[in-house]
């Protein structure tokens, strides 16, 4: 899909997600004007006074919380009392804790043909489930294109729509030049003519290295280093502009608006190679009803051989450059890396993965994405220096070593209130949990897990105990360990309804409930897409409530999200944000795209099976370590260039 392609999809959005579309709903008063908002009832995620009826605003602030007749009498000057909402239901603004705004807005932008439904605000894509549907689709999309363009696909799955070749592709698209990013944005397939519009020849394919190793020339097929170091300065110059990196943000504004969403994080930004001026434009205009935070790649600088001084005066340096009121780089935030990606079963394990046969695998193990010395020497510099970090990390092995670190820390330098954030959180146990607890960290979890991926892992990979029980979400909760949830955009939809839809019921492809004893309340789910997510950033005193001094984001919902069948709880409407006392009304068209799809509920089949499965698996990372590579080649010294 080219450019022009895409700026027709985006002609359809931006108007309505402007905030000076207010489809009705009237115009706020001056900055310094004190307005009340009234509502069916406002669900404030404040234990201290879990409803209200009404919410003063000063200056983007809440200024008083209660009845009507309450908040009116805290004040002497005028007051506008604004009833838009007194006919809704209106809890804390959602948050997503953890996603990816460059690979959201670059898939985002191609046609997606995924596993699961994909519901955008100007489309909904269809899962497509077997290797017919995924061909039938490929070829629909080449017929709609005008002859040459370019057709970039996002979300093809092996497990699910069979081996892809270039000879395969040429069948279905002829001489369109076409380019397929595999689900886990780590592999692409290229036809023929994309490999001759690009000038990629076989002997271009030829050299010295492991990289060249990890691609097949004649299959037009790369994956790892063979197509970050191999295929991307060729093919990247074509797929990730500039210009479609703009458009893809302005959708994924649109997209985050239609799922309420009102604060984001990406957790490890490569912010001096990124398009900062972009985010800076799209994401910080006053229009646009969203927070996002970043936080700094603590990696950079063990690749860098820093020493320990010099390792935070770069991180510093960069929240310096980065500093900004409604996009900004956090202060005294660092991300690490322990163990390899779920969607990839590359991470660490205690005991054996297990073949199709269930017996122990011994050609499938984890790996280390820092190795478990460097994780060390990284995470002692950021802990004595008084940081908070946050780790990505998903096998109850790496999980044990991750733990030990933060342990032998605390030992050495003890700290109260570190909140070490455990990111991801798929694979544990509850002796690990008890230990997570003792030490005062807390866990930010992908609900995705064991909908998307039980079923599958319980027949490959980790079998049904250790699949079922990914995100043990209860055993969290019930040690009074600080619970969060994210998306991992792309990895998962960052839709917060249905983030916690899928914590309350764990219902998987197959339909059944996953570790059913794992299922966790609807007021814990809502804590860990409001308050919770806030608390992980140490936000909690400006974001994540309805609370006097924090600031008035709120998300706009049909219906009382405590009084439904939390079967139905994802299906809830999103009418509006409020974004700083300023009403977003959600455009009806979004509201009906949402409603009345299926999101990313995974809607499936039995994927591939045998050794399909164990190859299709082994190339894949995860996606913060596709946006971490991505940044490096998108700035002024990149491919944007």
């Amino acid at each position: 899909m080219q450019i022009h392609g895409i700026r027709r999809r985006l002609a359809t959005l931006i108007p309505d997600c402007r905030a000076d579309s207010n489809l009705g709903y009237p115009r706020r008063m001056s900055a310094g004007d004190t307005v009340v908002f009234v509502a069916k009832s406002f669900i404030t995620m404040d234990d201290a006074l879990p409803r209200a009826e009404a919410v003063a605003v000063r200056g983007g602030q809440i200024v008083a919380v209660g009845t009507l007749d309450k908040v009116r009498s805290r004040f002497d000057e005028p007051i506008f009392v604004d009833r838009t909402l007194e006919h809704d239901v209106v809890i804390s603004g959602l948050i997503d804790q953890h996603l990816h705004p460059l690979l959201g807005a670059t898939t985002l932008t191609t046609e997606v043909i995924a596993p699961e439904d994909w519901v955008l605000p100007d489309a909904v894509y269809r899962a497509a489930m077997t290797p017919a549907d995924y061909d039938a689709r490929i070829h629909a999309a080449h017929q709609r294109l005008p002859r040459n363009e370019w057709l970039f696909s996002w979300g093809f799955h092996r497990l699910w729509h069979g081996k892809m070749t270039r000879s395969r592709l040429d069948s279905l698209v002829g001489d369109r030049p076409t380019a397929i990013w595999q689900r886990s944005c780590h592999e692409w397939i290229l036809n023929s003519a994309a490999l001759e519009t690009i000038s990629f020849t076989r002997a271009t394919a030829t050299g010295e290295g492991n990289e060249f190793t990890q691609l097949d020339f004649d299959a037009g097929h790369f994956w790892e280093n063979g197509w970050l170091k191999v295929l991307s300065p060729f093919l990247m110059p074509v797929f990730m502009t500039r210009d479609r990196f703009e458009i893809g943000l302005e959708m994924l504004v649109a997209y985050l608006h239609m799922n309420g969403v009102t604060a984001i994080n990406e957790p490890g930004i490569q912010w001096r190679l990124e398009p900062w001026d972009l985010y800076q434009q799209i994401l910080g205009r006053e229009s646009t009803p969203l927070l996002s935070t970043f936080l700094v790649d603590g990696r950079n600088q063990v690749l860098k051989n820093l020493s320990s001084a010099g390792t935070i005066a770069d991180a510093q340096q960069q929240v310096e450059r980065g500093r900004g009121s409604k996009v900004r780089v956090l202060d005294r935030h660092a991300k690490l890396f322990a163990d390899g990606a779920i969607v990839s079963q590359m991470m660490q394990m205690k005991d054996p993965y297990l073949d199709d046969e269930g017996n122990p695998d011994p050609g499938h193990h984890g790996e280390w994405l820092m190795e478990p010395e460097e994780l060390r020497r990284a995470f002692d510099t950021y802990w004595d220096a008084g940081w908070q970090v946050h780790v990505h990390v998903n096998g109850d092995h790496g999980l044990e070593v991750l733990v030990g670190i933060i342990e032998e820390a605390q030992r050495r330098t003890p700290r109260i209130d570190h909140r070490t954030v455990i990111v991801h959180f798929a694979n544990s146990t509850e002796a690990l949990i008890d230990r997570i607890n003792a030490l005062g960290a807390v866990v930010s979890a992908n609900p995705y897990y064991p909908i998307g991926f039980a079923d599958m892992y319980s027949k490959h990979g980790l079998g049904p105990a250790r699949a079922d029980t990914m995100v043990r979400a209860q055993s969290v909760l019930r040690r009074g360990i600080h619970l969060s949830y994210h998306s991992d955009l792309p990895i998962g939809a960052s839709d917060p309804l249905r983030m916690a839809s899928w914590g309350v019921n764990r219902i998987t492809v197959s339909g059944r409930v996953a570790a059913p004893q794992q299922r966790i309340s609807v007021h814990d789910a809502l804590r860990a897409v409001t308050i919770e997510a806030a608390h992980s950033w140490r936000m909690e005193d400006t974001l994540g409530s309805i609370s006097v001094g924090k600031r008035a984001n709120f998300t706009v919902l049909d219906r009382d999200p405590y009084e439904v069948d939390p079967m139905q709880l994802g299906d809830t409407r999103v009418l509006a944000t409020v974004y700083e006392g300023k009403i977003h009304p959600v455009p009806p068209a979004h509201i009906r795209q949402r409603s009345e799809n299926s999101g990313t509920a995974v809607r499936g089949t039995k994927p591939i099976s045998g050794n399909v499965m164990s190859r299709a698996l082994h190339h894949e990372l995860c996606g913060c370590e596709v946006a971490n590579f991505i940044a490096q080649h998108f700035g002024p010294a990149g491919w944007a260039a």
